[in-house]
C-alpha cells in the first residue's frame, strides 16, 4: 500500500468545556478545551510519531478557528478541515459527577460537524490511509452519514484497517433506535473494535462483557480485534476463539475527569496495531497493547481536556516500569 497517511479519521471536532471551580463571585468557570472524539485519537497518535490527517468541518468563528489551529499546531494535516462561513462550530459542555460519570449539553443545531457532505471528502487521502477511524457522531443526521459512509467505502477500496469507537452520546440522536442502528452498522464494516461497557450493554442487553463480546463476535465476524474498556474496572481484549485477556486499569490517584480517555486509550491500540498487524496476536501481545493503552488512558485522565493533554510515549514508558497494575 503507497499510503499517504498512517491514520485518517472523520468526525467531529469541537470544543469541550469542563468544569473549572468557580470564580470568586461564586459563578461556574469553565476552561475550553479543544476536542471531538475522532481528532483526540489522532492526536494522541501524533505523539506516538503517527502521521494524521482529520476529515471534518468546523465554523468559520472564533472557535472553529482555534480548533483549527490547534489541530495543524500539533501536526494533524487540516487540508480537509473545512471551515464553514455559514456554520457555527459544535460546542459540549461536560460535568464530571461525584460517581466520576459525566453529563453532556451540547450545542449542535446545526453544527458545522454535521454539515459534512459526501461531496466533500478528500477521496485519495481516504483511499491511501493505512487506518481508516471513525465513530457514531458523524452519523447523527442524514448529509454526515452518508459522508461518514462513503468514507469507509473509500478506505475500504485502499485496504485500509478500519476502526470503529461508537462513542454514543444519547442527546444528539432523534432516537436510541437511531444511535443502536448506527453503531450496529459501523460494527459491521469494522475490522476494529473499541467499545465502551455502557456501550457494550446497549447494544447487546448484556450485564456480562464475556457474554456481550461473544455475542458481538458471532454477529460480527469481521471483527478482528474486540476491546471493551470499562473505566476503573480495567479492559478486555477479546480476539477470535481465543482466551480474553484482562488488564486492570490503574489506581494510582489524581484522576480529573475522563474526557478523552476512551480517546487516548484507542489511539494506543491503533498503533499497536500499525507497529504488528492484527494477524496471529498471542495473549502476550494484547496484554502489552491493553496495558500501553489503559497506562495512557490513566494518564490524560489526570488532566484537563484530551488533544492538547495527551501523554508523551516516554511518559507511558515510565508509568509501566513502575508495574502500576493491581494484582489479580
Amino acid at each position: 500500500m503507497n499510503a499517504e497517511f498512517d491514520v485518517v479519521a472523520l468526525g467531529e471536532l469541537l470544543i469541550d468545556f469542563t468544569g473549572s471551580g468557580k470564580s470568586s463571585q461564586g459563578n461556574g468557570l469553565f476552561e475550553a478545551c479543544p476536542g471531538g472524539a475522532p481528532c483526540n485519537v489522532l492526536a494522541m497518535l501524533r505523539r506516538l510519531h503517527r502521521s494524521c490527517a482529520f476529515v471534518g468541518k468546523v465554523g468559520d468563528d472564533l472557535f472553529g478557528r482555534l480548533l483549527r489551529d490547534t489541530v495543524a499546531d500539533i501536526g494533524i494535516d487540516t487540508t480537509a478541515l473545512i471551515v464553514d462561513p455559514e456554520a457555527r462550530t459544535t460546542l459540549a459542555f461536560v460535568q464530571t459527577m461525584p460517581d466520576g460519570d459525566r453529563d453532556f449539553a451540547f450545542y449542535r443545531n446545526p453544527g458545522a460537524d454535521m454539515l459534512l457532505r459526501a461531496e466533500d471528502l478528500p477521496e485519495q487521502t481516504i483511499r491511501k490511509a493505512k487506518v481508516f477511524h471513525f465513530g457514531t457522531l458523524s452519523m447523527t443526521h442524514p448529509s454526515v452519514r452518508a459522508a461518514t459512509e462513503r468514507a469507509v467505502a473509500l478506505a475500504k477500496e485502499g485496504g485500509a484497517l478500519i476502526s470503529f469507537d461508537p462513542n454514543l452520546r444519547p442527546p444528539l440522536w432523534a432516537s436510541l433506535e437511531d444511535a443502536r442502528q448506527a453503531i450496529h452498522w459501523g460494527m459491521g464494516q469494522c475490522d476494529v473494535l473499541k467499545i465502551a461497557d455502557n456501550e457494550l450493554m446497549f447494544v447487546t442487553d448484556q450485564e456480562d462483557f464475556y457474554e456481550g463480546a461473544t455475542i458481538l463476535q458471532k454477529r460480527y465476524p469481521n471483527i478482528r480485534v474486540l476491546n471493551v474498556t470499562a473505566g476503573a474496572g480495567g479492559s478486555y481484549s477479546f480476539y477470535g476463539q481465543e482466551a480474553p485477556v484482562f488488564v486492570p486499569a490503574c489506581h494510582l490517584g489524581g484522576v480529573i475527569e475522563t474526557t478523552g480517555a476512551g480517546d487516548t486509550f484507542c489511539a494506543s491500540v491503533l498503533n499497536f496495531a500499525l507497529d504488528h498487524g492484527i494477524e496471529n496476536l498471542t495473549a502476550t501481545d494484547r496484554r502489552a497493547m491493553l496495558e500501553f493503552a489503559n497506562a495512557a488512558a490513566y494518564i490524560v485522565a489526570t488532566r484537563k481536556g484530551a488533544i492538547r493533554s495527551m501523554p508523551e510515549p516516554e511518559e507511558v514508558a515510565a508509568l509501566l516500569a513502575k508495574d502500576p497494575f493491581p494484582k489479580v
